[in-house]
This record gives structure tokens, C-alpha cells and sequence, in this order.
């Protein structure tokens, strides 16, 4: 039941995306309307989901890479809806839709093939990490969409795009960015200290190197400049929307890519 619940989410997180990129595509378009309501069912049933699959005796590890990647999207989610709520935001939802339902595909694919673990005795840290560090995720790929989203609105609005009417103010989307980056970073830094700790736990020792940490450390530094470019430097417009674009990729890169391999 718990898969099925996990596919159905993804149906609606790919039908709210078809529909958000439909609103933005077509003009008068009422799918784009639909969308976030969409991305709220996904949501509501990929919360009912989470629940049922940890009522099961042998529920995946939270540390498990899937189901950390499948808690990111669905923080994400909620996160885009809350924007959603602060302003006329449909298109950062329509754009996280799309990553929703690929981070609950994987899950539900690798679900499948799983085979019961029992839960470690390793205390609370690990599932401390996981939660802060997807939180802190969830936010800065809601920063980083929201750039992704004022580079595109201020090149649209420079070209007299007739299409750039169908896109956030450029005020809206800066101060989704900005929020976003105030929320994710410390959720971010505190993903990263309940690692060491876990770690500390586990070995002795608060660092043991490795590429995940290494990178790990490397992505936390670039956004703590992120963060000082942005708040104390006065970063504004197009250089906070394309840093906090490429700082999103590169964080993906490193939990995604260095995570899967290591």
C-alpha cells in the first residue's frame, strides 16, 4: 500500500507540473490555476505515505538515500506552497512540481527492490541529518528555482516577451530567494553539524574525511559566501538569482552524485 500511495503522489505531482508549465505556456491558460491545487493533493497524500510506509516492521531507514531524496521533495513541496500563499508565485510551484515527482519515482522505484533492514542502533543523529539537511535542501531548490525564474522574467521583460506577463514580478521572485536562502542555509548548517555528530558517534571522531563529507563541507562554504553576499555584501537582481541557481546545482551534485557513488 505504501508504493501505491508513493505513485499515486507522483501522478500528482506530474499532473500538477504538465499543468503549471501549460499555465505558463499558453496564454489565458486555466490549467496553470489547477496546479497548485495539484501539488497540494500530492502533497497532503505523499505526507499519508511517509506515515503508512513507517507503520511497516521493517520501514527504509530515513538515511536510506531514496527516502531522503523523496522527504526533499515533499518539503519542497509544502515550502512552495507556503511561498505560494506570500504572492503571486504559481510558477516557482510549477517548477518544483516536476522535481517532486521525480524524487518520489526514484523512491517508489527503489522500494521495490528493497530488502528489509532492521533499524540501527545509532541514536537519534542520523535521522536528525537527514531531516535538516533535505529541510535545508528542500528550501535552497526553492531559492534556486526562484532565480532560475527572475534570470528568465528580467531577460523576458528586457526582449518585450509576451510570455514574460505570465511570470512572478521580479520583486516577488527576489524576495522568494531571499527568503527561501534565510530559511535553508541554517537548516542546512544544522543538517551538517547533527552529520558530525552521527559521525561522532559512530567512530570517535567529528571528522573522518571521505568525498561525501569533503564536498559536503566544500557546498556548505560556497552557500555560507552565498549567504554573506547576500545579506551583508547587498547582493540583489540577477547576481543573487544566478548564485543561488548554480549553488543549488552544485549542492545537488554533491548529495545526489557523490552521495550515490559514495
Amino acid at each position: 500500500m505504501a508504493i501505491e500511495l508513493h505513485q499515486l503522489t507522483a501522478a500528482f505531482y506530474l499532473i500538477a507540473g504538465l499543468a503549471g508549465l501549460a499555465g505558463l505556456a499558453m496564454p489565458r491558460a486555466r490549467f496553470g490555476r489547477a496546479a497548485p491545487w495539484l501539488l497540494a493533493a500530492g502533497a497532503l497524500v505523499h505526507g499519508v505515505a511517509f506515515a503508512w510506509l513507517h507503520t511497516l516492521p521493517h520501514p527504509p531507514l530515513l538515511t536510506h538515500l531514496p527516502s531522503a531524496v523523496s522527504l526533499m521533495g515533499w518539503l519542497a513541496a509544502i515550502a512552495s506552497l507556503v511561498l505560494l500563499r506570500r504572492g503571486r508565485l504559481a510558477a516557482v510551484a510549477a517548477l518544483v512540481a516536476p522535481l517532486a515527482f521525480l524524487a518520489v519515482f526514484f523512491a517508489s522505484v527503489s522500494y521495490r527492490d528493497l530488502e528489509p533492514t532492521p533499524p540501527a542502533d545509532a541514536g537519534s543523529w542520523p535521522h536528525l541529518h537527514v531531516i535538516f539537511a533535505s529541510a535545508g535542501l528542500a528550501l535552497l531548490g526553492v531559492a534556486g528555482i526562484a532565480g532560475v525564474l527572475f534570470l528568465a522574467a528580467d531577460r523576458g521583460l528586457k526582449a518585450k516577451r509576451p510570455w514574460r506577463s505570465r511570470l512572478p514580478s521580479l520583486e516577488a521572485l527576489d524576495r522568494a530567494n531571499s527568503m527561501a536562502l534565510a530559511g535553508g542555509f541554517p537548516l542546512l548548517s544544522c543538517g551538517v553539524v547533527a552529520g558530525m555528530l552521527w559521525t561522532q558517534g559512530e567512530t570517535g571522531a567529528l571528522w573522518v574525511g571521505g568525498a561525501h563529507a569533503i564536498w559536503s563541507i566544500v557546498a556548505w562554504a560556497i552557500y555560507l559566501a552565498l549567504v554573506v553576499a547576500r545579506f551583508v555584501a547587498g547582493w540583489r537582481g540577477r547576481e543573487a538569482a544566478a548564485s543561488a541557481a548554480l549553488g543549488f546545482a552544485f549542492l545537488l551534485f554533491v548529495v545526489i552524485g557523490v552521495g550515490a557513488v559514495a
